[in-house]
């Protein structure tokens, strides 16, 4: 691998951040966590407020990448077989032919996900995980690369289930984009006043450039040392008595993959302390389970994060 393909792949990603910057205005960090997602292999969860842009966010990173692309609605009567598909009976000659379902795709929208059953979004747990799924005793393996956007409303709305512990589990990390300043909402209504600007962008990656992007990230170098203080990290959450439950070795699996990817997407071929610190806090929250007491007292998921990266030690 040399050092123009790495400098190629990176003008590439730029690239990729600009084209979402035309359709989401002022909300860089936001971009720049969805594509480190994309380059580290993993899912994204979006959970905001309605209107805040987060399937507008993931139909332009669709729409930025010359892959397939499908959407689902998750509403309460969605069932696993209208994601997964299944077998149709052809009374031509009397046979079975199995109909893919839309997770048979590489990038799938999960659109309000938790305003589906627990049983519907199960669907997705082999195929975030593994990027394969079983149907019927059959295994089938997805489309590479694969990635899982899902956006959700807080869990307080009504009509709304939330994700099961082993579902978040499975996303790589979690953001929010929250309201823009008045300056780019005013900015936002005359780029929309004749046009979307999601009709005026086209692909700027196609899906081998994203697989290369992939197997760069994980050449990026990790010294023991910054090794060992994601474990260290992770770990403290088993630990913490405002905790009920900690990360999984799951999740520092995926801390170590998206601390290469954010290293990558600053041009580094190195991952540095600020690296984790930066990321620990869309990573780590949506794997920690509270106490009752922490929970009902006004501890936060994210205020636990932030405690922990101030107690454990730096490596120098």
């Amino acid at each position: 691998m040399t050092g123009k393909t790495i400098q190629n792949a990176r003008e590439k990603l730029a690239q990729l951040r600009d084209n979402l910057a035309k359709v989401i205005q002022g909300k860089q960090e936001s971009i720049e966590l969805l594509t480190i997602a994309l380059i580290a292999g993993g899912s994204a969860l979006m959970e905001d407020l309605p209107g805040m842009g987060k399937t507008t966010l993931a139909k332009a990173l669709a729409k930025s990448i010359n892959l397939s692309f499908h959407r689902i609605q998750f509403t309460p009567d969605l069932l696993p077989g209208d994601i997964l598909g299944g077998s149709i009976y052809n009374p031509v000659n009397g046979s079975f032919y199995f109909r893919q379902g839309p997770i048979f795709c590489n990038v799938l929208l999960a659109d309000e996900i938790n305003r589906a059953s627990p049983r519907t979004q199960s669907a997705l747990l082999e195929a975030m995980g593994e990027c394969q799924a079983t149907i019927e005793g059959e295994r089938y393996d997805l489309p590479a690369p694969f990635l899982v956007v899902a956006t959700e409303n807080p869990v307080e709305f009504h009509g709304t289930y939330p994700l099961p512990e082993a579902q978040l589990d499975r996303f790589l990390l979690t953001l929010k984009i929250g309201y823009p300043d008045q300056q780019t909402e005013k900015d936002i209504l005359y780029a929309q006043a004749e046009t979307n600007p999601l009709d005026s962008i086209g692909p700027v990656l196609g899906g081998e450039e994203v697989l290369e992007m992939q197997r760069m990230v994980r050449h990026v170098k990790v010294e023991e040392a910054v090794a060992r203080y994601i474990v260290e990290i992770v770990d403290k959450t088993r630990h913490d008595t405002r905790l009920k439950i900690g990360s999984s070795p799951r999740g520092t699996l995926m801390f170590f993959r998206a601390s290469q990817a954010a290293a990558f997407s600053r041009g580094r071929d190195y991952v540095l302390p600020d690296d984790v610190q930066r990321l620990a806090s869309f990573v780590l929250p949506h794997r920690l389970i509270l106490t009752s007491k922490a929970k009902y007292g006004g501890t936060t998921k994210e205020e636990v994060v932030a405690d922990v990266i101030r107690q454990v030690k730096v490596p120098t």
